[in-house]
This record gives structure tokens, C-alpha cells and sequence, in this order.
């Protein structure tokens, strides 16, 4: 096996190991009362997800998870974002992982 091979394959399993599943986190959100505010690309109360990834596009998801916890105002206009102390640092990073790819469907 060729170097390249063996990094071909090691990206391959990365890549799958951490897949995003889209569904599961589109759940969470909705459970989560966040689409309440906000949709994947419409603003609504507060930015759309597809606006929030394009603004934050490099973030590390565990900022934006960060974030989500901690609420704020300011970012985005003059609505606050209540905090959503309550969730997992497990599922926010979810939320903060599907957000910044876009709140893709599948």
C-alpha cells in the first residue's frame, strides 16, 4: 500500500467516523424550541442557519456551542438570544455542527 492509500483511507474513515447525522439534529433543534426562531434559509425571529453558517463559516463547533449556551444579543440585531443553558455540551455541539454546515436535511 502506497502512503497515499493509506492517507486516502485514513481520511475515508475520519470522514465517516464523525458523519453528521442531519435528521437526528434537525430533531434536537426542533425539540430544542429552536426552530421557534429560526429556520435553515429564512430569517425569522432570528438568522437563518444557512446566514449563521456563512458568518461563522471556520468556527470550531464547540464556539458556536459555546455560544448557543450562553445566548447573547447584539450579534444580529437587537432580538436577544435566550440561553439555552439546559442542553448537553454534547447535543449543543451537534446543534453548532449541523448550523455551521448549513442545516442540511440529509
Amino acid at each position: 500500500m502506497t502512503m497515499l492509500a493509506a492517507v486516502a483511507g485514513l481520511a475515508a474513515l475520519s470522514t465517516s467516523a464523525h458523519a453528521m447525522d442531519a435528521a437526528a439534529a434537525k430533531a434536537l433543534a426542533q425539540k430544542s424550541a429552536c426552530m421557534s426562531c429560526h429556520s435553515a434559509d429564512k430569517k425569522m425571529v432570528g438568522p437563518a442557519y444557512k446566514a449563521i453558517a456563512e458568518k461563522y463559516k471556520g468556527m470550531k463547533p464547540e464556539e458556536l456551542a459555546a455560544s448557543i449556551k450562553k445566548g447573547g444579543s447584539g450579534k444580529w440585531g437587537p432580538v436577544p438570544m435566550p440561553a439555552q443553558a439546559n442542553l448537553s455540551d454534547a447535543d449543543a455541539k451537534t446543534l453548532a455542527e449541523w448550523i455551521l454546515a448549513g442545516a442540511p436535511e440529509k
